[in-house]
């Protein structure tokens, strides 16, 4: 087995699909090509958990998912089918929803600050009782607090009493306890444990604490000592207090072992130098997608976003503007607890330069050497912005640059906490211009990647991670792969979108224009998608971009507006006929654009992963859109077709993306040594613009660009591309090719791509 793998796929282990039906997949997954099954974590989460990242007993395998007999089971059908399995861990914090279902947790709930897990959490005891955030926002809630079996009990939650506190009213009892419970509101702004992000049901461990490491990867651990696991990857490193330290750790307790981490990198921001493998394929992501975005449209659609929604609002801008509410709404419980680590200064002239400067950082986070440069950037800003604040930037600055201060340690962890709530889940969703860029790991101010541009990404990935995931899709990304594909070819008809959404959105008009542009983008991209899955995105996205409506505060009448346009989306007879003619309009090119960033994103420097069910097309929104169940059926029975011989056409059912994936997949695993370099394939000819193609060290990879723009210059004509062997195959439609010169004419005939190897090592594999 591998240390490294050649290939991932990414299962969502859950309750529902457990471990069990996971190690039903084996032999499906063996004869796709991957070498190593990715999961989901699998350690004891909160009952009823869809995802496993609520972790609340580190010492088990979580029973809903089969338990540790079912995990046995699991690593034995892998190994027989010759997989190996890479598991994702959760350091960063752990589930507290049921502080019953958590020892832990409910153990420090009674004991308080004596628990000896006490220093698991990362607890500000100096600022009273611990918060608890789940009372109802009424002014009585606590009245309906009871005293059931020694616990006390607030509806359907539970909590444990403190020895020798249990006398009383269920009031008195509470009012006695280390904890006291509270409104979400006042949580919010007063919670006295650091979360995950804005999540009081997600509460941040310590796992600086050497014991808190052994204690809460003990497990894991044995399972990696027993040559169990072949790869790690670390949940969320960004919220650690020292990720760095915390990596050198875990490298060396799992020195054999794949390690990656799932750490956002800006455009053009580097990965630190640490320990590890590479990340979980973000960046990658970004650079393929946008492969398939036609720069010269940035123009037309920042004027059409600019009349649509009536006014010019500049990508940074809007960020800041998010950035700050998330700094100082979301996420003011944390601010404040970093305020009070500069008592000598105004609290609130304090508070409000710590969310100026978290609003102005350029990244996620600063790591040393790059982190100096990050916060200049980010002070040069704030000063500019607020000119006020000149003399407690410069304080607070100071106390940021001094390594040895608790500020300097604690203000990453903030600043990547309102980078993701501030970008990510509410910019994404006000910033409406083109939102096939709004995804993780990009940048919508990036209006696409030249080819140019994804050579260099891709050569010096190779060269300095080589083992670094590359990923389409996953548990978290905005939209499905194949949804961003169709969507990229707007970017050849920015005109004629602009007359179609803008006739439509004045037939069926939104009070918030930029929403009303973000979701028609969306119905056309995942057109035909059920009417019940449209409305759920629909209110997501509006609560999450906070607009007109939010989480917090629902704005009954404006979702009631919403609901009623996705409806009229189904119900008017003449709009959905225009809408799927305009989708049936955008497909075909959109197909072209996924077989051609799958098979990048797959041939590529990296480890390519493939998430569940995306080896078909498939056109899945935002979580939890994206964890529907999968039809491995059908794509069992699909793949065995495909090995009989049947050859597909790019319309349809997916097929072909499956030919494409199962082939590349099985030519990485079967001849690695076609895959040991990186060198731009030049096409020449007229239409050399369209053609995207690199040498992997014996296996050429060529791919179609912008596919209407192709068509409408006369195609492909007389443009080749050369090759570095005399003879060679494509491995998706099995035709021998000779001499140097290639027509693509011919070559990309059947499909808009191709998978070259030499035609002996084809021979030798099959």
């Amino acid at each position: 087995m591998p240390d490294t793998p050649r290939s991932t796929y990414r299962i969502q282990v859950r309750p529902g699909f457990d471990l069990d039906a996971t190690a039903e997949l084996a032999g499906y997954l063996a004869a796709l090509g991957v070498t190593h099954l990715y999961t989901a974590p699998l350690l004891t989460a909160t009952p009823g958990s869809t995802h496993g990242y609520d972790v609340v007993d580190h010492r088990a395998v979580n029973p809903q998912l089969g338990g540790e007999a079912a995990r046995a089971r699991l690593v034995r059908a892998l190994r027989a089918a010759g997989l190996g399995l890479v598991v994702d861990i959760v350091p960063n914090h752990a589930g507290v929803a049921r502080p019953e279902a958590n020892p832990a947790w409910w153990d420090v709930l009674r004991r308080g600050r004596d628990s000896a897990y006490a220093r698991w959490f990362d607890i500000d005891w100096d600022r009273g009782r611990l918060l608890l955030p789940v009372l109802a926002d009424t002014a009585d809630a606590l009245d309906d607090l009871k005293l059931v079996d020694g616990e006390l009990r607030y509806h359907e939650h539970r909590f444990p009493v403190a020895d020798g506190t249990g006398d009383g009213t269920p009031r008195q009892v509470h009012d006695r306890q280390h904890y006291e419970l509270v409104n979400w509101r006042r949580g919010d702004a007063e919670l006295t444990y650091r979360r995950f992000f804005a999540v009081s049901d997600l509460a941040g461990l310590r796992v600086e604490d050497p014991e808190v490491f052994d204690a809460t990867h003990a497990e894991i651990l044995r399972w990696v000592d027993a040559g169990e696991v072949d790869g790690i990857r670390v949940d969320h490193p960004d919220g650690l207090r020292d990720p760095a330290g915390y990596l050198a750790r875990l490298r060396a307790a799992a020195p054999q072992r794949w390690l990656v981490v799932e750490k956002i990198l800006e455009y053009g921001e580097d990965l630190p130098d640490w320990p590890v493998d590479g990340t979980t394929g973000y960046d990658a992501l970004a650079a393929v997608s946008g492969l398939f975005v036609d720069p010269d449209a940035e123009p037309e659609f920042t004027t059409l976003d600019g009349r649509l929604t009536g006014r010019h609002t500049s990508w940074e801008d809007l960020t800041h503007a998010t950035k700050l509410e998330a700094a100082t709404r979301l996420l003011g419980a944390e601010l404040t607890r970093l305020a009070a680590l500069v008592p000598e200064l105004p609290g609130e002239q304090v508070r409000a330069a710590l969310a100026e400067l978290a609003a102005c950082f350029p990244v996620y986070r600063g790591y040393p050497p790059e982190g100096a440069r990050h916060l200049a950037a980010a002070r040069s800003e704030a000063g500019r912005r607020r000119p006020d604040l000149t003399g407690v930037l410069d304080a607070v600055t100071a106390r940021l640059r001094d390594p040895g201060h608790e500020l300097a340690a604690r203000f990453p962890q903030f600043t990547g906490a309102v980078m993701a709530k501030g970008v990510e889940d509410t910019a994404y969703y006000r910033w409406s211009r083109f939102v096939a860029l709004n995804e993780v790991g990009g940048s919508p101010a990036h209006f696409g990647v030249p080819p140019a541009e994804l050579h260099r990404f891709a050569a010096t990935r190779h060269v300095r991670w080589p083992a670094s995931m590359t990923a389409l899709s996953t548990h978290d990304t905005k939209r499905g792969e194949d949804v961003r594909a169709r969507l990229a070819v707007l970017s050849e008809l920015p005109g004629r979108w602009a007359e179609r959404v803008a006739d439509w959105m004045s037939r069926a008009p939104l009070a918030d224009p930029a929403l009303a542009h973000l979701l028609w983008q969306t119905a056309v991209g995942a057109w035909p998608i059920e009417r019940e899955r449209l409305h759920g995105y629909a209110e997501k996205a509006a609560r999450e971009a906070s607009v007109t409506t939010s989480w917090a505060d629902p704005d009954v009448a404006f979702e009631h507006e919403l609901h009623a346009l996705v409806d009229r989306m189904y119900d008017d007879p003449e709009l959905h006929a225009q809408i799927t003619a305009f989708a049936a309009e955008i497909t075909p090119p959109g197909w072209s654009n996924a077989l051609g960033q799958k098979l990048v994103q797959l041939a590529m420097p990296g480890v390519p992963d493939v998430y569940q069910g995306t080896e078909l097309w498939e056109n899945s929104l935002v979580d939890p859109d994206n964890r529907r169940p999968v039809d491995f059926a059908v794509r069992r029975d699909m793949l065995a077709r495909l090995d009989a011989g049947w050859r597909p056409a790019v319309a349809g059912d997916g097929a072909a993306k499956l030919l494409v994936v199962s082939r590349t997949l099985r030519l990485r695993r079967d001849r690695p040594d076609l895959f040991g370099g990186y060198r731009p394939v030049p096409a020449r000819g007229p239409a050399a613009a369209h053609a995207v193609a690199f040498d992997r060290g014996g296996a050429v990879a060529v791919t179609t660009r912008l596919p209407l723009r192709l068509a409408r210059s006369g195609g492909w004509r007389d443009t080749t591309v050369s090759l570095p062997v005399h003879q060679c195959t494509d491995l998706f439609t099995g035709r021998v090719y000779s001499g140097s010169e290639l027509l693509l004419d011919d070559l990309l005939s059947t499909y808009p791509v191709a998978l070259l190897a030499p035609t002996d090592s084809v021979e030798a594999a099959a």
